[in-house]
């Protein structure tokens, strides 16, 4: 977790367990662009690529947590930083990005996406 006035951030173990095991269902929220996305990502995840995240913010979910992931964790930092200045208290940032997330060995999925796939499943 973070400490007091720097932003909430996680590491990529913490976010993956979050993910799988939290009640509350937080959302993986990948702001990266489509060939980024499409070179490799996590299963389950909302896309909104940062270029359109003014227009789509009415995307993100209210009533769950957010876990914004990027490349190496810059432009999350920048997107977690604006959701808590729009009054948003449950996100965090996921330090490391897609990078540590896949040097973890935590699983990822590469290719054009699927139909719907960075779409919210439920």
């Amino acid at each position: 977790m973070s400490l007091p006035g720097t932003l909430p951030t996680v590491d990529v173990i913490e976010a993956d367990r979050r993910l799988r095991d939290d009640p509350d269902r937080p959302v993986l929220l990948d702001v990266r662009e489509l060939d980024e996305f499409a070179a490799v990502r996590a299963p389950d995840v909302l896309h909104i690529p940062m270029s359109k995240f003014q227009t789509r913010i009415g995307d993100v979910p209210e009533d769950r947590p957010v876990l914004v992931i990027c490349h190496t964790g810059g432009r999350s930092a920048a997107v977690t930083g604006f959701l808590l200045r729009t009054g948003r208290a449950d996100v965090a940032n996921v330090a490391g990005g897609m990078d540590a997330w896949a040097k973890a060995g935590l699983p990822t999925r590469s290719g054009t996406p699927e139909p719907g796939e960075g779409q919210l499943s439920g």
